[in-house]
């Protein structure tokens, strides 16, 4: 007898490298999902400028990204207690002198753009419909900082609004980065802030959004995180603690699914052997001094000298150098 339904994701046309370059952009999912990526010596950019959660916000800074524009990077800062940050940013950029800040902000995009310019494949993460707009200048922001809330106007973003935006973003794209795949996700993590019915609400405006985006453009595939979570898991033990966030096995489950789908055979193959070094290298010997295990030590460095020829593993080459006897 099922007790569940499975999602199988089709594999994608277009499968990226380990080595190529990949990009996470957009809530805490693409940060999940980039740190992962980067566990396994994939070459990724992750969340270059935090956790960003409406889709507008988002297509701004990779608008922002592609022309490497900071022509209007002033109008976004607001000094909060002596710091000031930005409303484009995540609330890790603050500085004490907003030209500092200003600095900090240029070089982030210019590192962003000299990255997506070489780039594979992007992931984006759509975390919420709901946008907040500056009552001062009507502008929209990624973060309000702690900004007193009457600063503000909360309204649910439609999904003409989301589509025609998004839409722009593909556009310019497709011109500056014809080649680059396009990984649309929407985030499984509930904004129970918004109330579970508005929730239910905005990650449907979101849902509605990303499969017109993937009608549009021929390079976008949809990775059904939410729906692995919501429909296929669908159960509060694959919950963290606050039962919003996806537990660790959650997580492993919708990586493995991801990688499934998108890695090309290569990325596989590498992602095999890494994990029986991974395994090897948390190994916990009983007797650390004994012949056995300085035998095994020995295959283990070995082992990560011939994967040295393939990716950057010499943090875990002088792990094993520094147990070995001399």
């Amino acid at each position: 007898m099922q007790f569940r339904t499975e999602i199988n994701i089709p594999n994608s046309g277009t499968r990226f490298s380990r080595t190529k370059g990949i990009i996470t952009i957009g809530s805490c999912f693409a940060e999940v999902v980039g740190r992962k990526l980067q566990s396994v010596k994939a070459n990724t950019l992750v969340n270059p400028f935090g956790t960003i959660f409406n889709p507008l916000s988002a297509n701004k800074l990779i608008r922002t990204v592609v022309l490497n524009d900071t022509s209007q990077l002033e109008e976004g800062l607001v000094q909060r207690q002596d710091l000031w940050f930005h409303y484009d940013f995540h609330s890790s950029f603050h500085h004490a002198q907003p030209e500092k800040l200003i600095e900090q902000l240029r070089e982030t995009i210019q590192q962003a753009h000299e990255f997506l310019m070489h780039a594979q494949a992007i992931m984006l993460t759509w975390g919420t419909a709901f946008l907040y707009e500056r009552i001062d200048t009507g502008a929209f922001v990624a973060n309000c900082h702690k900004v007193p809330q009457k600063s503000f106007t909360k309204r649910l973003l439609t999904i003409e609004e989301i589509s025609e935006d998004t839409r722009q973003t593909l556009e310019l794209l497709r011109s500056h980065c014809p080649t680059l795949q396009i990984i649309l996700t929407v985030s499984p993590v509930r904004h129970i802030k918004d109330t579970l019915p508005l929730n239910s609400v905005s990650k449907s405006i979101l849902r509605v959004a990303a499969h017109l985006a993937q009608e549009f453009h021929p390079m976008i595939s949809y990775f059904p995180a939410y729906e692995l979570l919501l429909d296929d898991l669908r159960d509060y033990r694959y919950y963290g603690s606050d039962l919003i966030h996806p537990s660790e096995m959650a997580e492993q489950y919708i990586w493995e699914k991801f990688i499934g789908a998108y890695a090309d055979k290569a990325f596989a193959s590498f992602l095999q052997r890494w994990s029986e070094v991974q395994r090897d290298l948390n190994h916990h010997p009983f007797n650390p001094d004994s012949a056995s295990h300085q035998s095994f030590l020995r295959k283990l460095l070995e082992r990560l000298q011939q994967m040295a020829l393939e990716a950057d593993v010499q943090e875990e080459i002088a792990m094993v150098q520094r147990q070995l006897h001399t």
